[in-house]
C-alpha cells in the first residue's frame, strides 16, 4: 500500500466514523432531549445543536492544540456552514414536485439572518486580526495535561455572546409560534428506554470524539500528500466530513416529509460553526487564531453569507420556477457560489 493510498484511507475512515456515529449522536440527542422533557425549551435546542456539530468542534480544538493547523480549523468551521447551504440544495433537487422553498415556514428568515449577522461579524474580526494582529498578553489554559498560553482576539467572546443571544432570540420565537407536545405523561413509562439510549449517546460521542482528533492529522498528511494548502483541504474535505452528520440527518428528514426540520437542522448548525472559531481561539496557543490564518478564508466567510442572503430570499419570495426541471434558480445560485469558494480556495489557499 503506497503512502498516497493509505493517507486516502485514513481520511475516509475518519470521515466514515464520524458520518455514522454523528448521526447516531442526533438521534439519540433528540430522543433523550423529549423523553426528559427538554424538547423545545432553550437548553433542549443548545443540546441538539451542540450535539449535531460535535464533530466540527473536537476537530476544531484539535486542530489548534495538538495538530498545530490552525488553517485547518477555521477551514472546517467556515467551510461547514457553505456545505450546510449545499444540502439546501440536495433537499429541492430531491423533492420534484416542486421548489422546496414554497413549502417552507418563514420562521427560518430569523436565523438566517441571524447566520448572516453572525457570519458578517466573524468575517470584520478576521480582516482586522489580519490587520492589527494580537497583543502579547495571554492567559493559561489547560487541555489533554497541556498548559497553553492563549491570547485570544477581543472578539471572540462578542461572537460567543452573539451565539448565545441568536439562540435565545430564535427559540423563543418558535416556543411561541410552534406548539408543542406534552410529554411528561410518556416519562416514566421510558425511562428504561431513556437509560439504553443515553449509553448509546456517550458510546457515539466516544467514536466521534475520537475521529475528530485524529481527522486534523489525516487532514495535515492528505494536503502534504496531494500539495493541496491546508486551508483548501479544511474548507472543502474536512468539512464535508464533519458535516455528514447533518447531510444524515437532512436526508431522513426530507425521506419523513420533514422539510421544516431539515432546513432549521442546517441553518441552526450554522449559528453553533461560527460560535465553534471562537471556542478554538481560546484553546489556541499563542497569537489570536484569526491573525495566524490564511486570509483566503475571508472568501469562505463572504461565501457563507452570500449563500445565507440567496436563502433568506428564496424562503421570502418562495420561487416557483425550477431550473431545467430541477431545482429553483436561488439553489442555482448557491451552486454557483460554492463552486466560486471552492475554485478561489484551490488556486489561492495557504
Amino acid at each position: 500500500m503506497t503512502a498516497l493510498t493509505w493517507t486516502w484511507l485514513e481520511f475516509v475512515t475518519c470521515a466514515t466514523l464520524i458520518g455514522a456515529a454523528g448521526y447516531q449522536l442526533s438521534r439519540y440527542g433528540d430522543s433523550i432531549a423529549k423523553q426528559t422533557g427538554l424538547s423545545g425549551s432553550w437548553i433542549g435546542l443548545a443540546l441538539l445543536a451542540t450535539v449535531t456539530s460535535l464533530p466540527e468542534l473536537i476537530t476544531g480544538i484539535s486542530s489548534v492544540t495538538i495538530a498545530n493547523a490552525p488553517n485547518v480549523a477555521v477551514g472546517d468551521a467556515l467551510g461547514s456552514c457553505v456545505v450546510n447551504l449545499v444540502f439546501l440544495v440536495v433537499i429541492d433537487f430531491l423533492y420534484r414536485k416542486d421548489p422546496v422553498w414554497l413549502h417552507t415556514s418563514q420562521g427560518h428568515v430569523l436565523a438566517a439572518a441571524f447566520g448572516v449577522v453572525s457570519l458578517g461579524f466573524m468575517l470584520v474580526s478576521l480582516l482586522m486580526s489580519q490587520a492589527i494582529g494580537s497583543g502579547p498578553a495571554g492567559h493559561a489554559i489547560s487541555l489533554f495535561g497541556i498548559t497553553y498560553i492563549s491570547s485570544f482576539s477581543m472578539a471572540t467572546p462578542a461572537a460567543l455572546l452573539l451565539y448565545l443571544v441568536a439562540m435565545r432570540t430564535v427559540f423563543n420565537y418558535e416556543r411561541v409560534n410552534t406548539p408543542q407536545p406534552d410529554n411528561t405523561a410518556n416519562l416514566a413509562a421510558t425511562k428504561p428506554s431513556l437509560q439504553r439510549e443515553v449509553t448509546y449517546f456517550v458510546l457515539a460521542a466516544i467514536v466521534v470524539a475520537a475521529a475528530g482528533l485524529w481527522l486534523p492529522f489525516a487532514s495535515v498528511s492528505l494536503a502534504k500528500s496531494m500539495g493541496w494548502s491546508n486551508s483548501f483541504v479544511g474548507s472543502m474535505f474536512v468539512a464535508l466530513a464533519t458535516s455528514l452528520p447533518e447531510l444524515a440527518v437532512t436526508l431522513s428528514a426530507v425521506r419523513l416529509g420533514a422539510l421544516d426540520m431539515a432546513i432549521g437542522n442546517l441553518l441552526g448548525s450554522n449559528l453553533f460553526n461560527v460560535a465553534i472559531i471562537a471556542v478554538d481561539d481560546l484553546f489556541y496557543p499563542g497569537r489570536s487564531l484569526l491573525a495566524d490564518v490564511s486570509l483566503v478564508h475571508s472568501v469562505t466567510a463572504g461565501s457563507a453569507i452570500v449563500m445565507t442572503g440567496l436563502a433568506t430570499v428564496g424562503l421570502f419570495l418562495r420561487p416557483r420556477s425550477q431550473v431545467l426541471r430541477a431545482v429553483a434558480w436561488v439553489s442555482l445560485g448557491l451552486i454557483v457560489a460554492y463552486l466560486l469558494n471552492a475554485y478561489v480556495l484551490y488556486m489561492h489557499g495557504e
